[in-house]
């Protein structure tokens, strides 16, 4: 294969090589035949055969040499500037086929063609992104498969002690909530990885539709009426009325729900937990405060993060997917969150969204 190749490059090699021939023997030939002419009319100089003949032998062998320098410079510029690039370039694509993201070519010296230089920076970013998403990729199996195994170890160990003939009631009832709590938390970690992809790939498309927002956030505040009476956490609320907002209900109820479990989660017994809602005429306020236990710097800077989970005390409660989940809510609506937290003075999320989409531009005025 590797000899038909070199083959097929000697055989274009030697019909461009002829081809200069041809076209500087027809340039020069014509020229000389010029020259000849208006020298012998103008000194009125008679040529002779053997003069003519002379004369045609050195310019056929000047052709030659011009034709040969010619077609070695053209060669040796196409090497550089042309082949060089794209052998480059072909082998930088087949590492990335092979699975190495690290390649990055050098950019052509002077004298290549510009084209290949854009060629190039497109193909070493294209690379670069291939390499960041491989990272993501590797890091998201990885945690997933290191989530799924706490759950599928602790149903394993329990399903293990059930099958023990003499297990007393009490016993087998408190195993068997423990393997329907695992799989409750596998079940969840599950359902918000599917929809945290789907959302990532824009699979879910927003179904704007006008409604009030403090109600919204008051039903969602209920569903943890359990949880705060269980606890004695006092709850404040500051919602104003009359909010109403053009937005896909169903998707910021995820927000809402996940925003209150972590304030209720992170709040010890006896603390408070608020919800306040305002507005203008562009934007609605959602702010959810805590006193729980906080967060450093350092751990704020990484909860958006998927399975990030910064006080590995609450693991058990979550799968550090739910501030993924809220941050990809919020930026398909147009909205920005914010955290304010420090070590043992709470959390507060803010959430601005906006009262009407980009469709009613009027609204936004």
């Amino acid at each position: 294969m590797r000899g038909k190749r070199q083959f097929k490059r000697f055989l274009l090699a030697v019909y461009r090589f002829f081809t200069v021939f041809l076209l500087v023997a027809f340039v020069t030939t014509c020229c000389m035949m010029l020259f000849v002419s208006t020298l012998s009319e103008t000194l009125g100089i008679t040529l002779t055969r053997e003069n003519l003949n002379a004369a045609a032998k050195l310019t056929f062998w000047n052709v030659v040499l011009i034709s040969l320098l010619l077609g070695l410079l053209y060669e040796l510029r196409r090497r550089l500037t042309v082949e060089r690039p794209v052998r480059r370039i072909l082998e930088a694509s087949q590492k990335i086929m092979k699975g190495d993201f690290s390649v990055r070519i050098p950019q052509p010296r002077l004298g290549s063609d510009e084209s290949f230089g854009e060629i190039i920076g497109c193909f070493n970013r294209m690379a670069q992104e291939l390499s960041g998403v491989e990272t993501l990729r590797a890091d998201f199996v990885s945690s997933v498969s290191h989530e799924m195994k706490t759950p599928l170890a602790v149903m394993q160990n329990y399903g293990t002690l059930l099958q023990a003939p003499d297990l007393p009631e009490e016993r087998r009832m408190e195993y068997a909530k423990a393997v329907t709590e695992s799989c409750r938390r596998l079940s969840d970690m599950i359902s918000n990885i599917l929809r945290l992809n789907r959302l990532e790939n824009q699979q879910i498309y927003p179904k704007a539709e006008a409604y009030e927002l403090g109600e919204q956030l008051c039903e969602c505040l209920l569903q943890f009426e359990q949880v705060w009476e269980e606890r004695g956490i006092a709850l404040e609320t500051d919602i104003a009325d009359g909010v109403t907002v053009c937005a896909d209900a169903e998707l910021l109820s995820l927000v809402w729900n996940n925003l209150f479990s972590n304030a209720f989660k992170f709040t010890g017994v006896g603390g408070t937990v608020s919800v306040s809602l305002s507005a203008d005429d562009r934007f609605a306020v959602v702010r959810v405060k805590d006193t729980g236990c906080g967060m450093s710097p350092e751990v704020g800077a990484h909860i958006f993060e998927k399975f990030y989970q910064g006080d590995p005390s609450h693991a058990s409660q979550g799968n550090g997917l739910g501030l993924a989940l809220v941050k990809r809510v919020v930026d398909i609506m147009q909205g920005e969150i914010d955290v304010e937290s420090a070590p043992g003075t709470g959390t507060a999320f803010t959430v601005r969204i906006r009262r009407f989409p980009d469709e009613h531009p009027e609204k936004n005025r």
